[in-house]
């Protein structure tokens, strides 16, 4: 104890690294080292305890290269996988040293056989060693004294979705040795545009060492995403600036420095329900040479692999050393690398007990009472490829959850698409139908319009059909399901009167997202006019296709939306109303008898209940600030300004009413989406009662006067 490759000094006096394995059902276990020549000296680990293979070898320091080989049965039949001419990568792993180029000799099974529906049944007795990445021992007694985590409240949080090597490597400013790095990230030019923005945490696409896909490396191309994860203790190797032989775990824990002295939180996208292994026919680089059946879910065919991630295999949590695992895995990155949380990549699969979703499964019950994993940010994807996987609103409390029910309403109101607005209302306000359950506050919904996966921003007002032909896959692959609008041209235009509609739906739909009650994620580059050509799965594309190309701030379009981004931004932080910890009651709470929420339409009129039934393209959103639930630091009564929230996606102009007393006598605008340039829009006054003239496709905020 404790599993993995531990230096120490022993109570004798002599140093040294302990491993150690679990590898329950396996026959033997050798530890193999390599030296700087790669030669490999294999030592038979003989102790057992528990089904942990341990030892203590002398003289082994920090830097030293090593992996496994395991004995056992090949008896893929009974889904026995065990080949020890295969170096397996220890799970535990603090650092990887190369890559992985999945040659025919990684394989357990001989790849290349004829007979292609058997070959997994074939065992290939290549020695792979040469061919794949080492484990290195890593030596860290860093204690993080120094550290000053920001402990952002979920309510004030604002999550920027970023590629580390994606957001880098085109700055200019960053040193052409950091672009694509940990480092490039800590770098103050990378720190200063989040600050400038006003994000208070990033959430980072995997960071845990992944592999590439066999399919992809055979077309000429690399998982950029990296959601292939084969090593949940180590830093991808890939994004390092500093070398591979354990430095870039202190290059890691810089940037997560870096970011926090910044104010800035760092959450790790991780993927703990499949592995880089795949299926059946996939290569055999780590769990399934320790333990095929420990590790992963099999069918009634033991030959299969129970697949709910679209992936090939699937975690098998309910597996005690499974579960350990990852636990193990997740308060590592919190203890030692001073992460501040975790958005669960297709979290369903790890809620399923032996088949079904269950919210009492030991993975989410583990989380519960776990003291270190239950303070920190969790963001569930709550959904998985499954049957019975799409559990949004499922989780229990201290989960937040992606809401793609928010995506796909407010996508749908600004391509005039919504049958009625009875979803929107719900969306816009924190999602009660969703999450006012078990105490459960508006910041458990993680409302987006864009992620990682599919359309940017300005690729969805710009395109209609994917575009995905350079993955090499006929384009098939990437959602059809888009919930696009163009505009009236598909892709780039030279049209003048299209671009400038474009941009105003740009503006539409980030003020939208920003203003809505729950925690606002924003994807890299969205708020600059980033493009993917309408690629709406670039997994695949480690170049220009998916690379933040920051010579967009160069033209004056771009740096507006930029600054419209930041704008809103800053006027949420100022106002408590616009973060909300409490869902709205929509009935009066301040001494006047106002409600806390009203719904008006264009005519003025409070929204009645056919109002919500009826297809709508003006919506007025008025949040007051009179007695905002909850109290501050001196436990005094929490009182903001009041907004009126003008939504309209009509092409043509409307004359809204604004609601007189006792909403309010009069309104100063405070912002108004149908302006490229919003230094000229605030400060105007609108007298409660006259009619406002709101431009086509805009929308237009303003604050109660009086």
């Amino acid at each position: 104890m404790p599993l993995g490759a531990r230096f120490r000094v022993g109570p004798d006096g002599v140093a040294g690294t302990n491993f150690a394995l679990w590898a329950g059902g396996a026959e033997a276990v050798e530890l193999c080292l390599f030296d700087d020549r790669g030669t490999e000296t294999r030592l038979p680990l003989t102790e057992l305890t528990h089904e942990i293979w341990h030892g203590f070898v002398p003289g082994v320091g920090a830097g030293r290269r090593y992996g496994y080989r395991v004995h056992g049965r090949w008896d893929p039949w009974t889904g026995a996988r065990w080949n020890a001419a295969k170096l397996l990568l220890d799970p535990y792993a603090r650092a990887v040293d190369g890559s992985f180029t999945l040659p025919a000799e990684v394989y357990g099974h001989v790849r290349d056989w004829p007979e292609q529906h058997v070959a997994d049944t074939v065992r290939d007795d290549r020695d792979s060693a040469p061919y794949v990445p080492k484990a290195v021992v890593v030596h860290d007694d860093d204690d993080w004294a120094q550290d000053r985590r920001p402990k952002t409240p979920w309510a004030d949080s604002v999550i920027y979705e970023l590629h580390v090597r994606g957001f880098t490597k085109l700055h200019p400013d960053i040193p052409p040795e950091l672009r694509g790095t940990y480092a490039g990230l800590a770098h103050p030019a990378a720190i200063g545009h989040l600050q400038r923005l006003g994000v208070t945490a990033v959430e980072l696409l995997p960071v845990h060492q992944f592999a590439h896909e066999d399919h992809l490396l055979r077309r000429g191309l690399h998982n950029y995403w990296g959601y292939n994860s084969i090593g949940y203790f180590a830093p991808h190797a890939g994004y390092a600036a500093s070398g591979t032989a354990g430095s870039q775990v202190g290059e890691f824990k810089q940037m997560v420095r870096a970011l926090h002295d910044a104010g800035i939180e760092v959450i790790l996208d991780v993927v703990y329900n499949h592995t880089a292994e795949a299926g059946e026919l996939g290569p055999t680089l780590s769990l399934r040479g320790i333990d095929n059946r420990g590790y992963y879910r099999l069918q009634q065919d033991a030959r299969r692999y129970a697949d709910y991630t679209g992936c090939g295999n699937t975690l098998h949590v309910v597996q005690p050393q499974v579960l350990r695992l990852i636990t193990d895995s997740l308060r590592y990155w919190v203890t030692e690398m001073g992460v501040d949380g975790f958005r669960f990549d297709l979290a369903a699969a790890l809620a399923r007990s032996m088949h079904d979703v269950d919210m009492l499964s030991p993975f989410l019950a583990v989380i519960a009472q776990d003291p270190v994993l239950r303070r920190v940010k969790l963001i569930a994807e709550p959904w998985d490829v499954g049957n019975g996987g799409y559990q949004v609103g499922a989780f229990p409390p201290l989960w937040t959850e992606w809401n793609d029910r928010y995506r796909d309403a407010v996508r749908d109101f600004w391509r005039g698409a919504l049958p009625d607005v009875r979803d929107l209302g719900y969306r816009l306000t924190g999602s009660s139908d969703l999450y006012a359950w078990g105490g459960r506050r508006p910041y458990a919904s993680v409302n987006f319009v864009t992620a990682h996966d599919g359309f940017t921003l300005r690729d969805l007002v710009s395109y209609e059909h994917k575009h995905n032909e350079a993955n090499g896959e006929g384009n098939r692959d990437g959602t059809n399901d888009n919930r696009s609008w163009n505009g009236g041209a598909e892709g780039e235009t030279d049209d003048p009167g299209i671009d400038a509609l474009r941009r105003r739906q740009l503006r539409n739909l980030l003020t939208t997202l920003l203003l809505s009650t729950g925690v606002p994620m924003l994807v890299a580059g969205d708020e600059m006019g980033r493009t993917q050509g309408g690629n709406n799965n670039a997994y695949c594309q480690d170049n220009e296709v998916s690379w933040l190309d920051w010579s967009l701030l160069e033209e004056p379009r771009w740096r507006e939306l930029t600054a419209l981004t930041a704008r809103v931004l800053a006027l949420r932080h100022r106002h408590p109303v616009l973060r909300r910890r409490a869902f709205f009651a929509g009935t009066p709470q301040a001494p006047d008898g106002l409600r806390d929420l009203a719904w008006f339409t264009a005519q003025g009129a409070e929204m009645t209940e056919g109002d919500w039934y009826a297809p709508a393209a003006t919506l007025g959103l008025y949040l007051s600030g009179r007695d905002i639930p909850g109290r501050d630091a001196r436990g005094g009564q929490i009182t903001d300004d009041s907004f009126l929230a003008v939504l309209h996606a009509d092409h043509r102009p409307c004359d809204f009413l604004l609601p007189g007393p006792p909403w309010a006598r009069s309104y100063e605008l405070v912002l108004d989406t149908s302006r490229e340039e919003q230094s000229t829009a605030p400060g105007t006054l609108h007298r409660g009662g006259s009619a406002l003239t709101v431009e086509g496709r805009s929308v237009t905020l303003l604050r109660v006067a009086e």
